[in-house]
């Protein structure tokens, strides 16, 4: 079976229960950490982390990159982007296609 779960202050987190996701809420960068290496022993397909604690967490889920699950993603949190979901989902995209196709101009 594939679950979802969602690390995040409680906040951002509570209404991913509606769609059926497992919810970590956290308070801090380290508790943020323990919930990741402990979701991502396989039970768990996508673990989505609230931007918020993302930066923190970038090299812990550089160890998972290159394992098929989970795929760790990055989100927004109530408060908003803080372009970290989008600055790793263009570096993997980049690193798979070999040139930047999500941010190009045309013409460039």
């Amino acid at each position: 079976m594939h679950r979802l779960a969602v690390i995040g202050d409680i906040d951002s987190v509570v209404l991913f229960k509606a769609v059926g996701a497992h919810v970590f809420p956290v308070s801090s960068p380290a508790e943020a950490r323990e919930a990741l290496e402990r979701l991502s022993d396989g039970e768990y397909t996508v673990i989505c982390i609230t931007e918020q604690f993302g930066g923190d967490l970038l090299p812990i889920v550089e160890r998972y990159s290159s394992r098929p699950s989970p795929a760790v993603v990055f989100i927004p949190s109530n408060k908003g982007s803080e372009g970290i979901g989008m600055a790793r989902l263009r570096e993997v995209v980049k690193k798979a296609v070999g040139a930047d196709i999500l941010f190009a101009k045309e013409g460039n």
